[in-house]
C-alpha cells in the first residue's frame, strides 16, 4: 500500500512538473529511505525504477548517459535496455565524451551514429556541437540525464549537463535527472575557477573539488543564474537512496577508460594538472592516474614505459619512452586533493616557465596557480590564495545540497 501510495504521488507531481517545463524550477523525488540505517544499500536514482517510472508512462524520452548508466541491482543492466524492456518510447540517446560504451579517447571527437545494439539515433554531444539543438528535440517529451561523476571540475560530464540543461530550458522540455553519488563527495578544495578561464574543462566558479552530486550541481546551475541569459531549467531529481557525503562509495562501472578504480578516481584532481604539463600521468599503462614520470631519471626509482592503448589511450604523451617517476598505487582512499606531485615534478624538472602548456591555465581555472608555482610558493602559501573564494563558495554551497 505504501509503494501504491509513493507511484500515486509520484505520478501527480509530475502533472505539474510538465506544466512549468520551460519555467524557473526544480523538485526533487524521494521517499522515506532516506530516512534508513546507513547501513541499507546505496541505491543511485536508476535502481529505483517505482520513482521515475510513472513519470515516464506515454512520454517520448531522450536520454543523455553513457556506459555508467546502469541499475547496479540489476546486474548493471543499462538504463537504456530497462526502459526499452519496460516499453518507455525512447527517441534517441544524447552522447557525451568518450561515447555511448566509453571507449573514446580523452578529447576524441564522437560522432553521431545509431546503435548496433538498440538500434537507436546516438546524438553527439562531443563533436561539431556540444549543446542538442532544437531539431534534436522536437520529438521528446522530457529528457533523462544519468552519467555518473567524479566531483571534479574539469570532469566533463558536468559541462554536458550545462548544455543539455540550456537547451531543455530554452526549448521548454523537462529534464530528469537521475541522481548518483558522488565519490570525491566528501569534501571540498581547490582554487575557483576566475572569469576569462571557462571552458569546456571549466564552465562554473566552483572550486576543482566541488563537493556536489550532479542534481545538487544542477540547482546550483539554476540557483545562482549560470545558464546563457540566465535561463532556468526545469529539473526534477530523482534523489540517490541511503548516500551522504560521508559515505564511501565504490563505483560499479568505471566512469572513463582512464578511471580503471577507486585509487584513480581519488588521485585525479591531484594528478590532472599534468595534463598542462609533458609529464606522464600514466596514459598509455593499464594504471593511469596513480603514478606519473618523465624520461628523466631525475623524477625518482619507479620506471614505465607508455605505449598506445586502444580504447584507452590511442597516442599517449611520452609514447614509447621510458619514464622515470613515482607509484602510487597503494596511496590510500582517505587521500584528498594536493599539489605536492605538481610542485615535486615542477622542481625536478628544471624547466620553468617551459613545464607548462597552454591547458594548464585552463585546469586551474586561472593563471594564479602557475604565476604561484613559478614565484616559488610552497603549497601552504599557494592555499592562501584560493580560500577567501573557497570559503564564499562554501556558503553558497549549502542552500544547494540535498545529501547531509
Amino acid at each position: 500500500m505504501k509503494q501504491l501510495k509513493i507511484i500515486f504521488l509520484t505520478a501527480i507531481l509530475f502533472g505539474n512538473f510538465l506544466q512549468c517545463a520551460g519555467k524557473s524550477g526544480s523538485e526533487r523525488i524521494s521517499d522515506d529511505s532516506d530516512f534508513q540505517a546507513v547501513s541499507a544499500p546505496v541505491l543511485p536514482a536508476a535502481d529505483r525504477p517505482e520513482l521515475y517510472l510513472p513519470i515516464l508512462e506515454g512520454k517520448r524520452v531522450a536520454l543523455a548517459v553513457n556506459q555508467t548508466s546502469v541499475l547496479t541491482s540489476r546486474n548493471n543492466l543499462h538504463l537504456v535496455d530497462f526502459l526499452l524492456q519496460e516499453g518507455v518510447k525512447v527517441q534517441k540517446v544524447f552522447v557525451p565524451e568518450h561515447g555511448f560504451r566509453g571507449d573514446a579517447d580523452a578529447g576524441e571527437i564522437v560522432q553521431n551514429e545509431i546503435d548496433k545494439k538498440t538500434g537507436l539515433p546516438l546524438v553527439s554531444l562531443y563533436g561539431a556541437s556540444k549543446k542538442p539543438s532544437r531539431e534534436a528535440l522536437y520529438d521528446v517529451d522530457v529528457v533523462i540525464f544519468d552519467i555518473q561523476d567524479v566531483g571534479i571540475r574539469f570532469y566533463t560530464y558536468i559541462s554536458t549537463l550545462h548544455y543539455l540543461m540550456e537547451a531543455c530550458a530554452e526549448q521548454g522540455k523537462p529534464l530528469l535527472i537521475m541522481d548518483r553519488p558522488n565519490p570525491n563527495g566528501d569534501y571540498v578544495d581547490g582554487p575557483i575557477l576566475k572569469p576569462g578561464y571557462t571552458s569546456f574543462v571549466g564552465m562554473h566558479p566552483i572550486p576543482i573539488v566541488h563537493g556536489l552530486t550532479v542534481g545538487e550541481l544542477a540547482q546550483m546551475i539554476n540557483g545562482e543564474g549560470w545558464l546563457e541569459n540566465k535561463v532556468k531549467a526545469s529539473i526534477q531529481v530523482i534523489e540517490v537512496a541511503n548516500w551522504t557525503h560521508a559515505t564511501p562509495y565504490s563505483l560499479p562501472v568505471k566512469p572513463s577508460p582512464n578511471l580503471p578504480n577507486d585509487v584513480s578516481i581519488r588521485l585525479y584532481p591531484s594528478l590532472c594538472f599534468f595534463e598542462g604539463t609533458d609529464v606522464s600521468l600514466g596514459r598509455g599503462t593499464h594504471f593511469p592516474f596513480q603514478v606519473f614520470g618523465y624520461p628523466d631519471p631525475a623524477f625518482g626509482e619507479f620506471t614505465f614505459t607508455p605505449v598506445s592503448i586502444p580504447g584507452m589511450s590511442k597516442n599517449p604523451p611520452q609514447q614509447d619512452k621510458k619514464c622515470y617517476g613515482k607509484d602510487l598505487r597503494n596511496e590510500p582512499l582517505s587521500h584528498r586533493f594536493t599539489l605536492s606531485h605538481l610542485l615535486y615534478a615542477y622542481d625536478k624538472s628544471g624547466k620553468k616557465e617551459k613545464f607548462f602548456n597552454s591547458f594548464f591555465d585552463k585546469l586551474a581555472g586561472s593563471d594564479q596557480l602557475r604565476k604561484d608555482i613559478l614565484a616559488g610558493k610552497n603549497e601552504s602559501e599557494i592555499r592562501k590564495s584560493w580560500q577567501e573564494g573557497l570559503d564564499n563558495y562554501l556558503s553558497i554551497r549549502k542552500k544547494y545540497l540535498i545529501y547531509s
